[in-house]
């Protein structure tokens, strides 16, 4: 039988400093654990005071971050009337003591201090706020909250110390194609903060296959365009390159992610890092070249109202091999359908890097576009306070697995350059 899908909600919710009681279980629309939205509008409604949900306390129930029961910490900004909560959980104090790795925005203070930074760097652009801000997404790696103005809407977006910083990434692609990001509208780096201009459209999770294409090719020409600049590649970006990549592999056996392999996943997954300076030989001799990569490159982030598509949520993108892009994107296609990105792909390489062999470097990147998730996924464990890992408990493991398995076909002489 399968599990029961959809979310239940619950909420301890708390005021300047004071757990005020708790509300729930009530349904959510959405199934997925960070969709924060939902769950805030809902605690807005019934309580008559703007409410935004800081975190997840607990999850019973679900996986893969959808479904089940979420109970929530959630901050009103204003005293609901009596009678309106139940009382609190047992233990519900703890909820406001500091913890190590929380995130900024995952408590009332820093809350507070971002949606008035946000408010004064809106008012420093020309473009006051005009309404109510709305949360619409929180949990360890982002808080995502939709501003209204008077010339249209903007997004803020708070990441982690660990995430990559967005503003740099978008503004050296913006040097090359002005279209293929938001516009930043204002950005603080030392709190991983920045205000985007909205994109009108919808995210192209069903994108057809003129948009794979035309995005593909538009992506590649991008990424030679940033790797020919002298200043090209902004500072910062994580070091991912294959040879990168194959000298990290040891270390990441060595530690957490290898407690989820079998004793002989891990003798495989041993040998496949031996082998990985050979692998990242015969990649390089392909021809590309190493540039800005996002890193979570598929059609749900990507945006289009029909006549322009940009990409957003730069927050993993790293220096490394242009290929696990387009691998990405296939990941999130149907089998039958990831030709419109190999071909693409292929086409656009093989005319902007003329004698290189963008088809053979798509086969021989396999191993390292799992490997480089690996790697991100356990720097989001080590940096992420410990009631949300379960969002990635056990992902780096997974993709050592799908690691092992995309250098399956490789056995038979792949690894070579010849």
């Amino acid at each position: 039988m399968g599990r029961e899908r959809g979310r239940t909600a619950g909420a301890v919710v708390t005021s300047e400093g004071e757990c005020l009681g708790s509300l729930g279980p009530f349904p959510v629309a959405t199934p997925w654990w960070a969709d924060a939205g939902p769950v805030a509008d809902h605690l807005t409604e019934v309580l008559g005071v703007p409410v935004m949900v800081l975190r997840l306390v607990d999850v019973r129930g679900g996986d893969g971050a959808r479904d089940g029961h979420v109970t929530y910490h959630a901050e009103a900004f204003g005293r609901p009337r009596g009678g309106l909560l139940g009382p609190p959980p047992a233990g519900a104090a703890g909820l406001l003591r500091p913890a190590a790795r929380r995130a900024g925005w995952a408590t009332a203070s820093g809350l507070r201090e971002s949606l008035e930074w946000a408010r004064e760097a809106l008012r420093a652009a020309g473009r006051p706020v005009s309404g109510p801000v709305r949360q619409v997404k929180t949990w360890n790696l982002s808080g995502l909250f939709r501003i209204p103005t008077a010339q249209g809407p903007v997004w803020l977006k708070e990441t982690p110390g660990f995430a990559t910083w967005e503003a740099g990434a978008m503004e050296a692609l913006a040097a090359v194609d002005p279209e293929i990001v938001p516009a930043v509208v204002a950005s603080d780096a030392r709190r991983r903060r920045v205000i985007l201009d909205h994109l009108p459209g919808e995210d192209c999770w069903e994108a057809p296959a003129e948009t794979v294409r035309a995005m593909t090719g538009r992506w590649a020409a991008a990424q030679a365009a940033v790797a020919r600049r002298r200043d090209g590649i902004p500072d910062g970006l994580p070091d991912r390159t294959p040879g990168a990549l194959a000298e990290l592999a040891h270390g990441l056996l060595d530690g957490e992610a290898a407690t989820g392999l079998s004793a002989a996943e891990l003798s495989a997954a041993r040998r496949l890092a031996d082998g990985l300076p050979g692998l990242a030989a015969a990649l390089e001799e392909c021809g590309l070249p190493h540039s800005l990569v996002h890193a979570d490159f598929h059609p749900g982030n990507w945006r289009s109202d029909g006549r322009r598509t940009a990409a957003v949520d730069f927050a993993d993108c790293h220096f490394g091999h242009p290929a696990l892009d387009a691998l990405r994107t296939c990941e999130f296609l149907p089998a039958g359908r990831r030709h419109e990105v190999t071909g693409a792909w292929t086409a656009a390489w093989s005319a902007l890097v003329p004698g290189s062999d963008p088809a053979r470097a798509l086969a021989l990147a396999g191993p390292f576009a799992r490997l480089a998730y690996a790697v991100r996924y356990q720097e989001f464990l080590d940096g992420i306070e410990t009631s949300e890992r379960v969002y990635h408990e056990g992902d780096p493991a997974a993709e050592i697995r799908a690691a092992l398995a995309a250098a399956a076909p490789l056995d038979g002489g792949g690894r070579s350059g010849g």
